[in-house]
Formats: structure tokens, C-alpha cells, sequence
């Protein structure tokens, strides 16, 4: 669109060119004597224009039944399919389907009787079909394929948002690694189911399925739709039925096989009828089940009636598998999670995963009832779970903890914004996969909030109902949310989605304000500033509030230019002028306003980011404006929000002086939040006489938070490194990164032979700690010969073998952390070797300088040899 419009221009004014020229005669042409220059000739190779259009539907897939079993030693499936299709609207006598990997076996046209072998091509990717007739789309057709998917001989893809794209994952399939269970899954999003079944692998296609999955008797199943019966066979395992009786997309289609316990809940319909609500979870995190997913049953209630829409599913459960390739996945009726949501009762004091749980809910409506029909419409399926987030968290936790998250998110999007701005709905992408960013998410929801916020709680509600009602089990694109919003609402939204959805980047704001005290009227000037080559000029509703001492009017306004100036009458000078007092415009903002305006809108204006807003300015002038600021930092430590109040803490490092700050700050050692308790204890360290601190750094030890505990180890660090070492040890065995990390800081610094155990432990785990490995160079630089010798040997082990890809990553930093740590050894040695004039001791330093030398060397060939066999480019990029 922005392309066509700057084109245009330039053919309307060609053909009114054209349109005033007379005829040219023969006497009008020059001839070519010495006033005439001939021109080289110039070539113009037209750019290449990407457009990645919506699978073109010939064939439509009514139907899937699958029959699989699984060869745990080769990590193959064993499959049977059989695929019912019918022709989408022409007549056709071919079939594709997207098969990758596979060995085929039989590929047949099923018939009553016997079935009908078929003719076909297959390069690995592609099974194309020629089928014995010419089909109409009157008629249906059911085709037998039996095959075996070997996932592990497909070659390595994958993106930083979805790590790997092979479909079908075994893991410890030989039960070699003693602390981690077997398991299979999968993950289909976004063209992977075909790596385990041949279907056609698009958005834009929906079917029913059925799935027969014969396992080993004491492994759980789990797929999409109802478990309808399980038959325990003679060769001593069991084939679980599963049926899914509404159409899906089949990157939606889903297993799931583990040792499992499985957790019932149920949610009741509004007509009465109990939908299953399970939770599949390793035995030794059964007994927190409900504390991870307690709330599910709440949000389904919630959301079926916002949306006016009950949950469209037969049946809801979620599982949490190993070493997953992405955070969650929202198949329909059967959500996987990574092991992250794995928590203890105690670990979630300071940060639980809810929103993770949210955020895929809401997909079953957004994302599986009504599906993007491309990829590159994927912010119909993200930003939707994006804003289901905000939504639950305003429904349960209240508007502060949600405008927090929010902003978070919105932070998100400004960090990527800042070196790539795109549209929204962007059919030229280079990878499918790039779409999962922080437009489609971050963006997308803010959009939506803005959306909200236009149109009104009640239009924009009845809107999100309309269009799933007229859209559910369908395939969608961008327009269908736009007409359903104009049907509800009876207002052109073109401007709005235009701007918002088919353009990129944000309005930048450059807002100036000046007073008449004459005629008593405040004019507030806004100029949008941003690139107009990259953005448009945007049209923005926002609300403008005014304040003075007889109290404060909100006014509503629009600006549609690229300068806008409003005034407002005002009797005095005003208290504050808070443009776009709602906080609800994603833009950028520099506000140009008298300082004093600040600290009001703290303590006068209505909401979390209007604090937020305030305590940023803080961090910005707080060093040059005291008295402005300080005081409105000291009340924002007992602010009853705790995010106000950790921003507060940041900013003590600034108020050292001010009245009353460090015994406010040894209070908030006792606040009811661990993030806050946590930062508290942090400041006591950073920014007083930690030594005096002593016993309140002990006393945190005791805390049920496990991030209250770690700062408390910390801050005995810079009291008594001995005391700090000797403490760490009674929390070697804890399973928990701010302990482990805590921990292994601790004997990074102080530690000796005897705590290189606590490392090897961890690393001789499934999946080491990141934070260890990071830590284990400087480590490892401090010990003896033959501990070096160790740290190199299982650094490059976990480079080899860690999973997943960025364990290894890391690994190979820490090799060349260490390399170079041995590096500055070395130099150190030498510096000493050069100043001593006893024989002795010059030889000790050439033993030892000799020693340093060899392990520098075998490290960097230990780096070399693991960067060999290292095939995953993600790795590689990252380390070269």
C-alpha cells in the first residue's frame, strides 16, 4: 500500500503530461552533431517484491486418523495414516501432501475391499499423489499412507523463538541419564506436524482427527480431543484412542507420552455441562500441581464470559515435558509447557508462571477457534494471548499488577523498535518463523488495548464476541477483526487498523506547553516527530488532563497533524497538564514540561504509569533536583504498590543523606514482597556500611524466598568471604537458580578444591545451571593443575552435549572466559618470573608458568574440538 501510494503520484502526473504534448514532427527531432550528447544506456533491474501469500487450497483435508507406535532405540514413529480429503472447489486428479523425512511404505487410494495402490513422487518434502480419477468437490476420497518418520535425519532449523523445527522429540530415549525422565512430544507451529504425519501443513487448513497411540503400559498419553477408551495389548503395552471431533489446524495437532500423574479439575459450562480440566506433571512436582495450575478453571470461567463465547473445546489439559523447544504451545485442548513451569511451592513466593498459562488459555479462543489463514497474518493468534495476559491479570489481580506487566511488554516492543520497525501484518518476511517477535506480541497487544480504549469496554468485548462467532473454526485475516469491529460498532476503522496493523513503527512525541495568564488559557503544542519514510503520521484519540487548585478536567482530543495545538482555559498556572493522561498511546514521549509537574503527577495523577512516570523522571534528575525529587522517593518507599516501591530502591543510592532513608530502607527488609525484601537487603549492601548489617544479612537466610536468601548470602560477601563460604554450604543442595547462582558466585570467589563438587554435581545433571557454567571459569582459573584440568574437560563436555542449544552456547563462552583468565595467569607469571633474581624461586615460576601455558593451550584446543562437532547454527553464530 505505502509503496502503490508513493507510485501514484508519479503515473498521475505522466498522463497529465501526455495529455497537454502536441504531435512531434519530424523538423522538431534533433540530429546528433556536436550540440547533441549521446546518453550510455542505463539498465534497471526491478527489485524483487517477497509477498508470502495464503497455501492456495486445492485439496481440502476433511479427516486424519493416525495409528502410531514408536521405536524408542532409533527415535522413529511408526505410522499409519489415513487422510480424507475432497477437492476445496476445482476439479482435480492430484494430491500434495507435506511429508518430510519419511520412509514410505505404502500409499494408497482406500476402496471397499481392497485398497488401490496410487502413483507418486517424493523428494523428502513433498509426497505428490497422482490419483486414479478426476475428482469434484462433490466427491471425497480417503488415502493409506504407511511410513515411518525419522525426525533426527532431518536437517537442523529452527529460529530464536521456536529453537527447533524436527516435529517430534524423544528424550532420554535410552534412559541413560539417571535424573531425567522418557518422554515424547511434539511441536507443530509453525510447519512441523508433517515432519510425524503427512498432511497438508498450512494455517489455512482445518480438520477432525483421531489418533491411536500404542505405548509402553506404564506411560501416559496425552493428545487433542476426548481419550475415548485405552486396550492393554498382548505384548505387554496399551493403544490409547483419542478423538478430536472439531476441526483444528495441524500445526495444532498434538501427543505428549510420559510417566505422568495426572491432576483432575473441571470447569462447568453455563449450560451445565463439566468440561475435564487435567494436568499432566512429573511426580516430583504432583504435590504443587494446584499452585501451578490451580487458577485455570477460574480463567476459563472469566474469559468465556468476557467474550461471551464459551470455551469452544471438549476438554482442556496442559503438560510439562523436557527440554521443550519453545516456552508453551497452545494445541487445541492440550497446551505444552516448558520445564520452567516446573516450581516448588517455595519458589513461586517470588515469581510464578500464571501468565504463561494466561497467555495460552486465551489461544484456545484466539489462535485455535479462529486460526491466522497465513503466517504473515500471525498477530491475530499473538497479540490476542498477548492481551489475554493483561486482561487476566486487571480481572485478578487489579489494574497496577497488570499496567506493570503491561509495561513491561510494552518495553519490550521499544527495545526491538529501536532497530527494526515493520508492519504488523507483513507478507514479506524472509522466514515464516521471524514473525514471532516483539511486534507480533508486544505490540500487537498494546494495540489492542488501544483498540480497547477507542471504542469503549462494552463495543470492544462485544466486538472480540462477534468476530469469533462469525469466524470460529475458520481461518482469518487481518480485515475479518476489522469488519467485526465495524459491525458492532458502525464506524469506518480502516484509519485504525491502517496506521496500527498495515504500517509500522509509533508515533514520537514532542510536546511543549505555554500559559496565558491573560486571558487564563493553557496551550499545549504536540508535534509527532518520528521518520515519516518508515511511519505514517498517525491519528491519535488521547485524553488531556488539566489540574489546578480548583481541581482537574479531562479533555478529549485528536491529533491528526504533524503539529496539533490545543488550549484549554485555566484559571491559574496550572498544578500539571498530563497528556494522554490514560497512559493508554504507544508512543514515544518527550515531554517538555516544568519539573515541578512530575512529583504532582505522582502524588495527584490516576494510575500505576503515571508513578512510573514520575519515577523515571527521578532516575533522570534526581542527582541535580534534591529537593524536588527526594522527598517524592522517600514516599514512594511506602508506596502500597510494591512496583513503586522497587523503583524506589533503586534511587537510594542517590538519597544517602536524606532524613530517615536507611532505616526505611532496613524496614522494607520486612515487607511483605520477596522482590522488595530482596532489593532492600540489596541496598543495605550497596549503599551503606553493610558491616553493620551483619545480622540482618544472617536473619535473611531464614526467608521462605528463595531471592531473599541469596541476597542474603551476597551480602555477607562483602562483610566476610570465609562467613559467606561457610553459609553457602547449607544451601549446596537447593534446586533453584538465585541459590545456585548466589552459591556459585560465592565459591567463584572463595571457593576451593573441596567446593569444585558442588559444580560437578550440577553439571552432571540433565540440564546444568547457565549461571554455574558462567561462573565456573573464574572458578576454575583460581584451583590447582589438576582442577583446571577438570573445569576444561567439563566445560567441553557440556559444549559437546548440553542441552539445549544455548547450554552449549554458553559452554564455549565460558572456554574462552577461562582461556583468557589462564591468559592473564600466564602474564602475571611472567611479570613475576622477570623481577625475582633467586634461582629458586625462578625456577618454581618456570614450573608453574610452564604448567598455566599448557592449559591455556589445552583449553583452546578442547574450544577448537567441541567447535567441530558442533552443527547447530544458532551455536555457532553465537560463539564465532
Amino acid at each position: 500500500m505505502n509503496k502503490l501510494s508513493y507510485f501514484l503520484p508519479l503515473v498521475l502526473f505522466f498522463i497529465a503530461s501526455c495529455s497537454q504534448q502536441k504531435a512531434i514532427t519530424e523538423a522538431d527531432m534533433p540530429t546528433l552533431d556536436d550540440d547533441v550528447m549521446v546518453l550510455d544506456e542505463i539498465l534497471v533491474e526491478p527489485k524483487e517484491v517477497v509477498y508470502n501469500a495464503s497455501e492456495k487450497r486445492i485439496n481440502d483435508l476433511i479427516h486424519t486418523k493416525l495409528e502410531v507406535s514408536f521405536d524408542w532405540d532409533t527415535q522413529h514413529l511408526m505410522g499409519k495414516a489415513t487422510l480424507t480429503f475432497k477437492p476445496y472447489f476445482y476439479p482435480t486428479d492430484s494430491l500434495t501432501l507435506d511429508a518430510k523425512g519419511f520412509d514410505l511404505h505404502t500409499v494408497e487410494l482406500v476402496k471397499p475391499g481392497v485398497n488401490q495402490p496410487v502413483d507418486f513422487a517424493y523428494n523428502g518434502k513433498e509426497l505428490k499423489i497422482v490419483l486414479p480419477k478426476t475428482y469434484t468437490r462433490d466427491e471425497t476420497y480417503k488415502i493409506f499412507i504407511e511410513y515411518i518418520a525419522k525426525p533426527n535425519d532431518l536437517p537442523l532449523g529452527g529460529s530464536d523463538a521456536i529453537t527447533s523445527d524436527k516435529g517430534l522429540y524423544f528424550i532420554n530415549p535410552l534412559g541413560e541419564v539417571p535424573d531425567k525422565p522418557r518422554q515424547i512430544w511434539t511441536q507443530g507451529e509453525t510447519e512441523s506436524s508433517s515432519c510425524w504425519f503427512p498432511t497438508i501443513d498450512s494455517p489455512n487448513e482445518r480438520m477432525t482427527q483421531e489418533i491411536f497411540i500404542t505405548v509402553g503400559k506404564d506411560f501416559t498419553t496425552l493428545s487433542n480431543g476426548e481419550l475415548v477408551y485405552s486396550n492393554f495389548n498382548a505384548d505387554d503395552t496399551r493403544t490409547d484412542y483419542w478423538n478430536m471431533s472439531l476441526p483444528h489446524a495441524p500445526y495444532l495437532a498434538m501427543m505428549a507420552v510420559g510417566e505422568y500423574r495426572v491432576a483432575l479439575d473441571k470447569w462447568i459450562s453455563p449450560n451445565g455441562v463439566e468440561i475435564p480440566v487435567n494436568y499432566y506433571i512429573e511426580e516430583e512436582f504432583a504435590d504443587n500441581v494446584f499452585g501451578i495450575f490451580g487458577n485455570t478453571s477460574e480463567m476459563i470461567r472469566f474469559y468465556s464470559d468476557i467474550l461471551d463465547y464459551p470455551f469452544p473445546w471438549q476438554k482442556y489439559s496442559q503438560v510439562i515435558v523436557r527440554d521443550y523447544v519453545s516456552g508453551a504451545m497452545e494445541n487445541t485442548t492440550a497446551t505444552i509447557h516448558g520445564e520452567f513451569l516446573n516450581q516448588t511451592a517455595r519458589e513461586m513466593i517470588d515469581s510464578d508462571n500464571e501468565d504463561v498459562i494466561a497467555h495460552e488459555l486465551f489461544h484456545q479462543w484466539f489462535g485455535d477457534l479462529v486460526t491466522c489463514e497465513s503466517w504473515a497474518n500471525l498477530p491475530l493468534n499473538e497479540s490476542f494471548a498477548t492481551y489475554g495476559e493483561y486482561l487476566w491479570n486487571e480481572y485478578k489481580y487489579g489494574l497496577d499488577e497488570a499496567a506493570l506487566k503491561f509495561r513491561s511488554s510494552r518495553d519490550g516492543y521499544f527495545r526491538e523498535a529501536q532497530y527494526e520497525k515493520k508492519d504488523m501484518i507483513r507478507f514479506d518476511y524472509a522466514d515464516k518463523d521471524d514473525m514471532f517477535d516483539g511486534h507480533s506480541y508486544n505490540k500487537g497487544g498494546q494495540i489492542l488495548h488501544m483498540l480497547r480504549n477507542y471504542v469503549g469496554d462494552e463495543a470492544f468485548f462485544a466486538s472480540l464476541s462477534r468476530y469469533l462467532k462469525d469466524n470460529e473454526y475458520q481461518s482469518v485475516e487481518i480485515h475479518n477483526l476489522r469488519l467485526a469491529f465495524e459491525k458492532v460498532t458502525g464506524e469506518d476503522l480502516n484509519w485504525f487498523f491502517n496506521q496500527w496493523f498495515l504500517s509500522a513503527g509509533h508515533p514520537v512525541l514532542d510536546i511543549n506547553y505555554s500559559y496565558d495568564e491573560v486571558n487564563k488559557k493553557e496551550t499545549v503544542t504536540i508535534n509527532q516527530v518520528q521518520d515519516f519514510e518508515e511511519s505514517p503520521l498517525f491519528v491519535l484519540p488521547m485524553t488531556i488532563d488539566v489540574y489546578t487548585t480548583e481541581g482537574v478536567v479531562s479533555y478529549e482530543v485528536v491529533l491528526r497533524d504533524k503539529e496539533e495545538t490545543f488550549t484549554f482555559p485555566a484559571s491559574q498556572f496550572p498544578l500539571l497538564v498530563n497528556v494522554d493522561a490514560k497512559k493508554i498511546t504507544l508512543a514515544e514521549k518527550r515531554d517538555n514540561r516544568p519539573t515541578a509537574w512530575w512529583s504532582y503527577q505522582f502524588y495527584h495523577a490516576k494510575n500505576y504509569m503515571d508513578k512510573y512516570e514520575a519515577m523515571q523522571k527521578a532516575q533522570e534528575l534526581i542527582a541535580t533536583e534534591k529537593e524536588i525529587f527526594e522527598p517524592m522517593v522517600m514516599d514512594a518507599l511506602s508506596d502500597p504498590f510494591w512496583g513503586i516501591k522497587t523503583m524506589a530502591l533503586t534511587l537510594v543510592k542517590y538519597m544517602k543523606n536524606y532524613s530517615n532513608t536507611e532505616q526505611t530502607v532496613l524496614g522494607l527488609t520486612k515487607d511483605d514482597n520477596s522482590m522488595v525484601r530482596s532489593l532492600a537487603l540489596f541496598n543495605l549492601e550497596n549503599s551503606y556500611d553493610e558491616k553493620q548489617y551483619e545480622k540482618n544479612f544472617i536473619e535473611a537466610l531464614e526467608d521462605p524466598s528463595y531471592s531473599v536468601v541469596s541476597y542474603g548470602l551476597i551480602g555477607l560477601v562483602a562483610i566476610d568471604g570465609s562467613l559467606a563460604l561457610e553459609k553457602a554450604k547449607a544451601f549446596e543442595s537447593e534446586k533453584n537458580s538465585n541459590i545456585e547462582g548466589a552459591v556459585g558466585r560465592i565459591y567463584s570467589d572463595y571457593g576451593g578444591a573441596g567446593e569444585h563438587a558442588f559444580f560437578q554435581r550440577n553439571f552432571a545433571t540433565s540440564r546444568p545451571s547457565y549461571q554455574l557454567i558462567n561462573l565456573y571459569p573464574n572458578y576454575v582459573a583460581r584451583q590447582d593443575y589438576e582442577t583446571i584440568t577438570h573445569g576444561i574437560n567439563n566445560l567441553k563436555k557440556i559444549a559437546e552435549n548440553g542441552e539445549p542449544w544455548w547450554i552449549r552456547m554458553i559452554a564455549f563462552r565460558s572456554m574462552k572466559t577461562l582461556k583468557d583468565l589462564l591468559g592473564s595467569k600466564e602474564d602475571e607469571l611472567k611479570l613475576q618470573q622477570e623481577s625475582t633474581t633467586d634461582s629458586s624461586e625462578k625456577a618454581r615460576l618456570d614450573h608453574k608458568l610452564k604448567n598455566m601455558s599448557d592449559q591455556k593451550k589445552r583449553c583452546i584446543e578442547a574450544f577448537q574440538e567441541a567447535k567441530s562437532k558442533e552443527t547447530d547454527q544458532n551455536v555457532l553464530d553465537r560463539i564465532n
